[in-house]
């Protein structure tokens, strides 16, 4: 197929709308047939000197003679761009897709390839530490919003050539490009079959972060409390993860990073814990736990025993609990809730006031909301202590904070209604929710259920590296899982 510059010129005008940001730049190569040629961009997208040096410097100097189009096309490839990322292609939605990334794409007048060449400068955030995901040791490197930025860290990892990154495109308006990245002798051709399946069933029109495609990934016909997704902005994490047989979805513009499948175990994993001496990791995994308990469970026993089982409280502080209660105006199952619902509106006020405002939220809480409202008898010091350490406690697993918090609420409501009882019914619904659930077919709960035994290894506890490196689990390879690796 031969290309006319002036068709595509006349498509790209008609389809962009003569757009200001897009640039045709037509020019006469040097040869006795007069040959056009045409350099396609997207201005803010591309490193202008870069171009020149690579792309229009030696288009412009360089002596085609007497050459036909065709053989024009294969001599710039193999002769002429000065450049190492040079990528041949034939298709109109490719052109789109190249020049929106930053590319500068190449067109001859008559040849039947274009060429695009990786000129992109355009501006981004330079590679920082990730403030969700903070660590005393270890590198201190975080994704950022460029994809090919992103692939590099990766690669300077992991430096195998069985490390592989297959490109996709989501999204019919935005055309977001994404990377499956994975180690071909370790993820398993049926997890990614059924991912490429999924993505391509994607039918969202913008995709402007990996968030989107997270409802697209779940399996169908599970809980959607937990998420089967895990989503990590380290690149240390990541490459931890392909190891093990995961693969990793990149998106571009976007610095958080989708690993499936995913487990429950790992909420509670960090890469501290890999750094650290085992019988520290092993605390700090423990308290982890405990804390996700104390987080969920607190709030709501505290309402069903002072609401219904008093008599489960010590005396001294029976005593205590039921001089402060009665001293409020509001149930203890309406006060429980009141402070939770006061707790999460002021957390948002924080993630979203500019940082110099913080302090004035901090003190209007402590004192108008906390201090003042004890005082004044509107809410009782113990309820207000019971929900202040729940909520202190969701943080200590912030990936897990969303269902912590509507788990939170439910129990609190179950605990007003129904006691201990209806705390107990709802803990099993939420146990055989979590048990049913499954990431590609990898049940969620794997290691504790279907219980394995050698991969508990890294459960509770976390074992030394002579016995971690032995034999590496490879997710796919879980009891009761029919995904062979």
């Amino acid at each position: 197929m031969k290309y006319s510059i002036k068709e595509i010129k006349d498509r790209l005008k008609a389809d962009f709308s003569d757009s200001a940001d897009l640039s045709v730049r037509e020019f006469v190569l040097k040869s006795s047939r007069g040959v056009k040629a045409a350099v396609i961009t997207m201005e803010g997208l591309c490193d202008k000197e870069q171009l020149a040096q690579t792309a229009l410097n030696p288009l412009l100097s360089f002596d085609f003679e007497d050459m036909e189009p065709k053989e024009i096309s294969r001599t710039v490839l193999g002769s002429v761009i000065a450049s190492s990322d040079v990528i041949p292609f034939d298709s109109y939605g490719e052109l789109i897709t190249y020049i929106t990334s930053g590319f500068a794409v190449i067109a001859v007048d008559g040849g039947e390839k274009l060429f695009a060449v990786g000129v992109q400068g355009y501006a981004s955030r330079s590679v920082s530490e990730p403030e969700s995901e903070v660590v005393q040791r270890g590198s201190r490197e975080g994704f950022v919003e460029p994809l090919r930025v992103n692939m590099s860290m990766i690669r300077r990892r992991i430096k195998s050539p069985l490390l592989v990154f297959e490109q996709l495109t989501v999204g019919s308006g935005s055309r977001t490009q994404l990377m499956l990245c994975y180690l071909h002798d370790r993820a398993s051709p049926e997890l990614l079959d059924k991912l490429r399946k999924r993505l391509a069933a994607c039918d969202l029109e913008t995709v402007l972060a990996s968030g989107y495609l997270s409802d697209y990934l779940e399996d169908e016909g599970t809980s959607r409390l937990f998420s089967g997704v895990g989503i990590s902005e380290r690149p240390d994490t990541v490459c931890g993860k392909l190891t093990e047989g995961r693969i990793a979805v990149i998106a571009d513009g976007s610095p958080a990073v989708l690993i499936m499948p995913h487990l429950f175990v790992e909420e509670f994993q960090g890469v501290d814990d890999y750094s650290n001496r085992t019988y520290y990791a092993a605390f700090i995994r423990i308290l982890k736990y405990l804390s996700f308990l104390v987080s969920v469970f607190l709030p709501g026993l505290y309402t069903a025993l002072a609401q219904f089982h008093p008599e489960y409280f010590p005396t001294f502080i029976l005593k205590k609990t039921a001089q402060s209660l009665s001293e409020t105006p509001l149930p203890v199952t309406l006060e429980v809730l009141f402070i939770a619902f006061v707790y999460e509106i002021m957390k948002e006020a924080g993630l979203r006031i500019p940082k110099s405002l913080g302090h004035a939220v901090s003190i209007v809480g402590a004192l108008v909301i906390g201090d003042s409202a004890v005082n004044a008898g509107f809410i009782s010091a113990s309820t207000l202590m019971v929900v202040a350490a729940a909520a202190i406690c969701g943080y200590v697993t912030s990936p897990l904070y969303p269902p912590i918090m509507v788990l939170r609420f439910i129990f609190i409501i179950v605990g007003g209604i129904a006691g201990l009882w209806g705390i107990v019914l709802v803990t099993a619904v939420v146990i055989i929710s979590m048990c049913s659930k499954t990431s590609l077919g990898v049940p969620y709960m794997s290691s504790l259920s279907p219980f394995s035994l050698k991969s508990m290894r890294d459960v509770f506890i976390r074992s030394g590296w002579r016995t971690l490196s032995r034999h590496t689990i490879r997710v796919q390879k879980f009891p009761e899982t029919e995904v062979k690796g």
